[in-house]
């Protein structure tokens, strides 16, 4: 299945035993046997084409916050690299994939968008690894709304 309009065009594979058929503008989806794994690929299928339908429509984004003293972003090149200062020894640079776009509003917000879903939360994960939010004192990269689990450091006795 392809889902093509002015934002791009997403190309989704259906596997066997599941049909799909275009009725009244609405896309359904079918089982042509009963098989053991035909009822879960035929709600993956109904899914993977939701997603790319709106992805091509109206797209994704996701938001992350970069949190501690000294820690910043900033963009390099047409919106398809960053450079991070996260308190490391060096710079560290990160490259947008074909179809991810970046935004930096602020030096520490970063706003990933795609049409793609699966990739946008590939790259908004891969940036998050670079430096977790710790639990002390939450430095680190996070989601926008993500709420981080904080310890109680060594108390004097």
């Amino acid at each position: 299945m392809t889902a093509k309009v002015p934002l791009g065009e997403l190309k989704v594979n259906i596997p066997n035993g599941i049909g799909n058929t275009i009725e009244n503008n609405i896309l359904v989806f079918s089982r042509e046997n009963q098989q053991r794994k035909t009822p879960a690929l035929h709600g993956l299928c109904r899914s993977l084409c939701a997603n790319a339908i709106e992805g091509v429509a109206t797209g994704f984004k996701k938001s992350l916050i970069i949190e501690g003293v000294g820690f910043k972003s900033e963009l390099r090149g047409k919106a398809d690299r960053i450079l991070f200062s996260l308190g490391f020894s060096h710079s560290v640079l990160v490259i947008a994939p074909d179809g991810i776009k970046f935004e930096i509003p602020k030096a520490n917000n970063i706003i990933i968008s795609g049409i793609d879903k699966q990739l946008v939360g590939e790259v908004a994960a891969k940036i998050r690894k670079l430096r977790k939010p710790e639990p002390y004192k939450g430095k680190g990269i996070r989601y926008e709304g993500e709420y981080i689990r904080r310890k109680a450091g060594k108390t004097a006795a």
